[in-house]
């Protein structure tokens, strides 16, 4: 097991006769089992631990050392330098090891085991050897184990600090501060979240930086767009199904709450949701159990819901479109996004944000906006939000100017409306040096209008319906169109 490791252990004994035992009772494992330093006062000990390498794996201690600094005092403070260093104490105080009130205050102090001094051959070896030799080897696995650990968890961290730095909430105005300091309240308790706000606000990052700050943040984050999903389908995605359920169910399948156990769920556009699926919801957010389809037994998962909606959700209760009582479910903790002109101090950060972030993505320098321009973005009423103003900034990259001015901010904000040469107010689409292909035109002019009409919408669902299609065919749309 350690023929590739070497277990580097530190001696804390002030008696040289058991020092001679310990040396005697490690002497046949001496490839394995380094005694590389002993000391003979608690001081010295956290000294040498405090000094940095060579990083002790295991302490072997005498429970009454001499000095200021023994006992349950020491198994502290050296636990204190290192979480993860594993300490045996050995001990003259009792030959009875059945004294459990003496092992738990050891065990409660951070020590791994314990043994007496004096067991059979008390002229040559510490304890029992095979038992002593044992406990060190498994003392080193679960230091190498908790080493691991603490690395995974490392780079956890990193990863959730990379995800809330790309998804950061920027603006310095006081109703960004508010929301902030709601996202913290909200982090700080596992009660279910509605995010109520306009589409484009920046409702899924709310819920991620709610999530990535609360204590499930090293679990899964599933955001779920209800209304993308189809309604015949909504309650397999959401709870699963057993095999052979139902026709075509060749194989079991996890539902997406089932995938987020001890985690997050965000439900995006929950107003969406069909009346049966709210249904199920509502029991699973009543019992923390999933009714799996096909399944008899009801499958217990620890999930915490995250919903967001952009309709007044009051008035589809009302309606009889939503259920009052998953509303009230719902609505635990409640949190407003603003939208975009109700913080316009924040569109300059904004701009320039997206402008660096972009810029660098692209490896080119950042284009200065003349004075004139940026007033327009300033004073623009951006009923997109967010998502507008960074669709806007993108376009604006895309003509790769290294000064921008008025002409190509009205442009890219679509200021000119229809223009004689053809009608979609995109000049350079009618250029005779550089005639498009019919495919070329047609994605320009779908971009355009599914752009057009999604910020003219209250959701995406709403916007697959106005263009008539499916909520899955318009997310795989705007997905191929560089919308999503």
């Amino acid at each position: 097991m350690f023929s590739d490791r070497r277990v580097k252990i530190l001696l804390i004994e002030d008696e040289e006769y058991d020092v001679r035992r310990v040396r005697n009772t490690l002497k046949p494992f001496s490839n394995t089992l380094l005694l590389k330093k002993i000391v003979s006062s608690g001081e010295a000990a956290v000294e040498a631990l405090e000094k940095g390498p060579p990083d002790y794996d295991v302490v072997i201690m005498d429970f009454q050392i001499a000095g200021g600094l023994s006992g349950e005092r020491l198994i502290k403070r050296m636990k204190q330098i290192d979480p993860t260093i594993q300490i045996i104490v050995i001990t003259k105080m009792t030959i009875n090891i059945s004294d459990f009130e003496f092992a738990n205050r050891l065990l409660e102090a951070g020590a791994m085991w314990y043994c007496t001094k004096y067991p059979g051959d008390i002229e040559e070896y510490i304890y029992q050897p095979t038992d002593f030799i044992l406990s060190l080897f498994n003392a080193a696995e679960k230091r190498f184990l908790e080493k691991e650990r603490e690395r995974s968890e490392d780079k956890l961290f990193q990863n959730i600090q990379h995800i809330l730095l790309e998804k950061e909430i920027i603006g310095n105005s006081s109703s960004i501060r508010k929301l902030q300091e709601e996202i913290q309240k909200a982090a700080q308790t596992d009660a279910t979240v509605l995010i109520h706000g306009g589409s484009g606000t920046g409702k899924e990052l709310v819920a991620t930086h709610i999530h990535y700050h609360s204590r499930r943040k090293l679990e899964n984050f599933i955001p779920i767009n209800c209304g993308s999903l189809p309604q015949e389908l909504i309650e397999s995605e959401l709870f699963g199904f057993e095999k052979g359920s139902f026709t075509g169910a060749q194989s079991k399948k996890p539902g997406l709450l089932e995938l987020a156990h001890h985690g997050s769920v965000f439900l995006d556009e929950i107003g969406e949701l069909p009346p049966s699926a709210q249904s199920k919801l509502l029991r699973f957010i009543q019992e923390g159990e999933i009714d799996k389809i096909g399944r008899t037994e009801k499958l217990k998962v620890n999930v915490r819901i995250i919903a967001a909606t952009n309709k007044n959700i009051t008035e589809e209760v009302q309606a009889k479109r939503f259920r009052e009582d998953l509303y009230y479910r719902l609505n635990v903790f409640s949190i407003w996004v603003p939208p975009l002109k109700d913080h316009r101090e924040d569109v300059t950060i904004l701009i320039n944000y997206f402008l660096q972030k972009f810029c660098r993505e692209m490896g080119r320098e950042v284009p200065r906006i003349e004075s004139s321009a940026r007033q327009l973005l300033e004073n623009y009423d951006w009923p997109g939000n967010v998502r507008e103003l960074q669709n806007v900034v993108q376009r604006l990259l895309l003509r790769n100017e290294t000064e921008i001015g008025e002409p190509e901010v009205t442009d890219a904000l679509g200021y000119h409306g229809r223009s004689g040469a053809g009608g979609w107010g995109e000049a350079e689409l009618w250029q005779p040096h550089q005639i498009l292909s019919l495919k070329e035109m047609e994605n320009q002019f779908r971009k355009k209008y599914f752009h057009f009409v999604r910020n003219h919408s209250a959701s995406d669902a709403e916007a697959a319906r106005k263009l008539g299609l499916a909520p899955p065919n318009y997310h795989r749309m705007c997905k191929e169109l560089g919308l999503k």
